[in-house]
Formats: structure tokens, C-alpha cells, sequence
């Protein structure tokens, strides 16, 4: 697979990262769940779930893989899989390994948890994720985000947070963000304006993209021109944009057309953006990735992407309205 530079930050990636949302926690709010995963989703299962997949990402190429404190057991899960038999140790060493703060997951293992995680972007949560990613990943860890960082929250004018993540940043650690909602593009802005002791501080931006949520595109493409690297999540739109949800139909003559499956074109769209250095599979099995790493041959085809897009406020209310499962 190929290796590139995820913009300026001395990282390497590949153009498909796996992202672990779905494999570290019990319930998610990607469409499918339970087809996929069925009901056994003890620790133990998960686990190995988590690092079946790893395995195949491995296998097929995969350098980026990309975690979260609020989710669930990832960076356990990552860890014990890092850890692991000698013949995977060599094959994840030269993987690039990003994690977030910012939320605490809360949701104590229950699938029916009337609350799964919860928002904190105070310096102290900072300090006190950044240890504990840290004790699970040590030097593993190269890249920490600020989780959906937001306007509101007012993360990117807290003197205290920037500075402490210029400190880190000063000790070799990448630092970016990733952002949601329908306010991404002023986000990723205000973000690129941020600077500390005279230099931008973010340099990496992690935002949703898909075909029915595109709003993002230009804001994106101007902090790839700053010299950002971009990885996309949610290119599927949580399922939606797969065979178990709405977007799917809507792509299923082209995906018969092309022979592949809809979830590989429509992470084919995401990777055929000049822009976007890395589309975040949320695959939760093997075969999964397996399809999804189909998208990688269709970026540079000559398909006449269907214009699918939703106004930027409808499609996050319908986000916001799907069911942990």
C-alpha cells in the first residue's frame, strides 16, 4: 500500500487508516451493529475483535491507526495488540499511532447506557488523558488531537490548553484536531489561525467528509495549502452510506457498475479529494476492511460522483437522532 506523508509532520500514513470507534466500545452509532457484531460484546470478545481486524490492517499495508480516550477500550485494546506475538510487533512497528482528549467515556460497558461519553476540553483533562494515553501507549503515540474541538467550547482561545499542547508538541508529539457538526468549516479556520509563540500550532485537521456531508471540502482543502495533514472520518456516514442505510440505494447502480462494493465507492469519493491524505475505515470485521480497502482503486477512476449532498444542518440532526447500538 502506499506510504505518504501526512503533511508536515514527519508522520507517514497510508490512504487508508483504520479507526477504532466502533471496535473499543459495545455500542456505536454506526448502522449494522448488530448484523455485524451480534450480541456477545464482552471485553474479551471485543478485544479479540479488535485485534483480528489490526491483524488484517497489518497485513494489508495499513500505517495509520487512530484512537480516542472516550473510546471504550481502544487504546487498551491497541496496546495488548501492540504487545502481541513477535511476527505482529514487526509488522505494526512502522505504524503511525494517533489518539484524542477531550471526552471521557462514561458509558460503563452497557449498551443501553443513557450517556456513553462526556465533553471536557479543561487543560486538567488534557493533562490527565494525555497520562493515561500515554501509560497505555507510551512512546507508540505520535499524534494527539483535541476531540471535536468546537466554537462553543472555546478550546482554541484557552491560552492554558494551547500552551500545554505546544509543550507537547515541543516534546515530539503531533498535535491536531478533529472537529463535527455543521460549523466544521469555521472550525477548522479558526483552528488554522491559532498560533503560539508565532507558530500555527495544529498540523493536523480530522473532520467528516462524505458524499451526503461535503460542506467541510473547502475549508479542508485550505488547510492542506497551510500545510496540514488531513484525515477524513465518518466517509460512510455511519453506515448510512453502506448497504444497511438510506445513501447506500442511492449508490448501488454505480457500485453494480463498478464492480465494487458501496461502502469501497463511497470511500473512493473521500480519497479522490486532492486534499485528503487518509480515509478513516471503521471497519468491525475483517472482511469489512477487506472491502473497504477497494476504495483505494477507485479514487483515480473516472467515476461521475453523484451529488448526494444534504444542507449541513439536516444531515448532523439526523447524526445526532441515530441510536447507540
Amino acid at each position: 500500500m502506499q506510504v505518504r506523508a501526512l503533511g508536515s509532520t514527519g508522520l507517514s500514513v497510508t490512504p487508508i487508516g483504520l479507526g477504532l470507534a466502533a471496535l473499543g466500545r459495545p455500542a456505536y452509532i454506526n448502522l449494522g451493529r448488530d448484523r455485524d457484531l451480534g450480541d456477545d460484546r464482552e471485553v474479551g470478545v471485543m478485544e479479540r475483535r479488535c485485534h483480528a481486524v489490526l491483524d488484517v490492517a497489518a497485513a494489508l499495508g495499513i500505517r495509520y491507526v487512530d484512537a480516542a480516550r472516550s473510546y471504550g477500550y481502544a487504546e487498551a485494546f491497541l496496546s495488548s495488540w501492540l504487545s502481541g506475538p513477535a511476527k505482529r510487533d514487526q509488522a505494526s512497528r512502522s505504524m503511525t499511532i494517533g489518539s484524542k482528549w477531550g471526552y471521557r467515556y462514561v458509558g460503563g460497558w452497557q449498551r443501553d447506557a443513557p450517556v456513553h461519553e462526556v465533553k471536557d476540553h479543561s487543560v486538567e483533562m488534557l493533562r490527565q488523558q494525555i497520562a493515561e494515553s500515554r501509560e497505555l501507549l507510551g512512546n507508540r503515540l505520535q499524534l494527539y488531537q483535541i476531540h471535536s474541538a468546537t466554537l462553543e467550547s472555546g478550546v482554541l482561545d484557552d491560552r492554558h490548553v494551547l500552551n500545554e499542547l505546544a509543550r507537547l508538541r515541543a516534546g515530539g508529539l503531533a498535535i491536531g484536531l478533529s472537529v463535527s457538526g455543521p460549523e466544521q468549516g469555521a472550525v477548522i479556520r479558526r483552528a488554522l489561525e491559532v498560533t503560539v509563540d508565532g507558530v500555527h500550532l495544529f498540523q493536523t485537521i480530522q473532520a467528516t467528509w462524505n458524499l451526503l456531508e461535503p460542506s467541510a471540502g473547502p475549508a479542508l482543502r485550505d488547510a492542506k495549502q497551510q500545510g496540514c495533514g488531513v484525515i477524513v472520518k465518518e466517509g460512510l456516514a455511519n453506515g448510512r452510506l453502506t448497504d444497511a442505510g438510506d445513501g447506500g440505494a442511492r449508490l448501488g447502480e454505480i457500485a453494480r457498475q463498478s464492480g465494487a462494493s458501496v461502502d469501497a465507492l463511497a470511500l473512493g469519493a473521500v480519497l479522490a479529494q486532492p486534499w485528503a491524505d487518509v480515509a478513516l475505515s471503521g471497519a468491525v470485521t475483517p472482511a469489512q476492511l477487506l472491502a473497504n480497502v477497494r476504495a483505494m482503486d477507485l479514487a483515480g477512476g473516472a467515476i461521475e460522483w453523484p451529488t448526494l449532498a444534504e444542507p449541513a444542518a439536516e444531515y448532523w440532526a439526523r447524526r445526532k437522532a441515530l441510536s447507540w447500538g
